[in-house]
């Protein structure tokens, strides 16, 4: 076996794995008085995990395992960005994870995140249905401990029971779609399979179950019935991580498989998405509007946002795959920083996450009112925000394509959804209560998540040295 060529391609993995045993053996010895540390070590650990990433760029592409394992200076950009936004999860957790009745389980939360975060890492880099479908186990069961971390609290273990229950059934549909191709193809690699395609019955259910799979992960309608009971239901911190790295991976996966496996299916498989994504942002922004829990709210803005991904997915195109890691970047930003809004007042105020929880908060609490604002500006597109760019590059890699319909629902859409963002700030900033939440000073790592995240939202789309490093990176475009 070449080990040098694992510790070239496969340095963000070992750094993980390294991580997660580091969380393991300092949860496993660090006494009472050390374990008030435990939160800046891991922090700091994700820094060196996202350092890995960043000096992970071999030249030229690579493949390890007999091919089952592959590498491309893409993946390292993708792995760099969800390991930030674990970074970011970490310390939004960090007062959450401080409660007497969690205290006792900050190593648990630790180790669970950061191994459905190697799962994403294999599925990023899968070169085989197999090691494909290995990394997205690793990445769905511990996150179905992760959404019943609260089981003694709210509806916690419901939806983590909803949540495995729905997993266990795509996982399902995609392991049997897999046996179809395998069936018709003889072979399992992503590299052998498109010369066995020739759009066969088979091989389009085949494309369908693996749709559907991948659907689940994504929130894509109609696979999103999960999302809402478990994004409310699973504690903040949680449904932050689920709302944004799991989707980001997921969405980056779909892509790739669809390019590299299914090329000479494109027909079938654009006819597919071209339904999913008017579907999913079309039901996503009526329901929406009808939410007064803020984060079932969210739950339906991230089937919407999913149907916007989508959107820089259908093209197949280098295009489209910068413009989809340049969108998850920036939704990572935004969904964060309104996700840490939500986490800061919920763990202030006794857990109030409803809309109209939230009316007056600007004469209390004018910081987060602020960045909640600015979070929600950017997730709806509005200009100069980095959400603006975002969708534009997405609408402009699918039209490019000749989707003109498409990207005209979605532009429809779009209004619709600004509709539903405003109703928030109106909530805060105009509608009266004469009891609105306690003025509050967030912890430190809240605020450090927040500042971190205003700055994306404030920058990201401005500095175009983004886009262009992600372009060089990735493509050398």
């Amino acid at each position: 076996m070449d080990f040098s060529g694992i510790l070239i391609y496969m340095r963000p993995e070992i750094a993980l794995m390294a991580a997660i045993v580091i969380a393991f053996l300092y949860d496993l010895i660090a006494g009472s008085k050390a374990r008030k540390f435990f939160n800046p070590l891991m922090c700091m650990v994700m820094l060196a995990c996202v350092a890995a990433c960043v000096i992970s760029f071999p030249r030229e592409p690579g493949e390890i395992f007999g091919g089952m394992f592959s590498y491309e200076p893409v993946h390292s950009v993708l792995k760099c960005i969800l390991a930030i936004g674990t970074l970011i999860v970490f310390l939004q957790a960090d007062k959450w994870l401080g409660r007497e009745d969690t205290e006792f389980k900050r190593g648990e939360f630790y180790v669970l995140t950061l191994s459905t975060l190697l799962g994403m890492y294999f599925m990023i880099s899968a070169g085989h249905f197999l090691m494909f479908f290995i990394g997205m186990e690793l990445a769905s069961v511990p996150m179905a401990c992760l959404v019943a971390f609260d089981k003694y609290r709210h509806n916690s273990a419901e939806a983590g029971a909803k949540f495995i229950l729905s997993a266990l059934f795509a996982s399902g549909l995609m392991l049997y779609g897999i046996s179809f191709l395998y069936g018709t193809c003889g072979t399992l690699y992503f590299s052998d399979m498109p010369a066995h395609l020739d759009g066969s019955a088979l091989q389009v259910m085949a494309l369908v179950f693996f749709f559907a799979g991948l659907g689940f992960k994504i929130s894509l309608v109609p696979f999103h019935l999960w999302t809402a009971d478990t994004y409310q239901g699973a504690p903040t911190a949680v449904t932050s991580y689920l709302s944004v790295i799991s989707k980001g991976s997921a969405a980056f996966v779909l892509m790739a498989v669809l390019v590299k496996v299914f090329a000479p299916m494109v027909e079938q498989w654009q006819t597919i998405l071209w339904v999913l994504i008017v579907l999913s942002i079309t039901v996503a922004n009526l329901f929406a509007v009808r939410q007064q829990n803020l984060k079932r709210f969210l739950a339906f803005s991230s089937i919407s946002q999913a149907g916007y991904i989508m959107l820089a997915v259908i093209g197949g195109t280098p295009f489209g795959m910068t413009s989809l890691i340049f969108y998850v970047l920036i939704y990572l930003a935004a969904n964060l920083a309104a996700f840490g809004v939500i986490s800061a007042v919920e763990q202030n105020s006794d857990g109030k996450v409803c809309m109209a929880d939230y009316n007056g908060l600007y004469r209390t609490n004018p910081k987060l009112a602020v960045v909640m604002t600015l979070a929600l500006f950017s997730l709806a597109g509005i200009p100069p925000f980095a959400g603006f760019f975002s969708k534009f590059f997405v609408f402009a890699s699918a039209f490019e394509e000749g989707f003109h319909v498409l990207v005209f629902i979605a532009l429809i859409n779009t209004v619709i959804s600004l509709y539903y963002y405003l109703l928030v700030v109106k909530a805060m900033f105009i509608n009266p209560n004469d009891s609105p939440v306690a003025t509050f000073r967030s912890d430190c790592s809240t605020r450090i998540s927040l500042v971190l995240c205003l700055a994306g939202v404030l920058l990201l789309g401005i500095i175009s040295s983004v886009y262009d490093g992600i372009n060089l990176f990735s493509f050398g475009l």
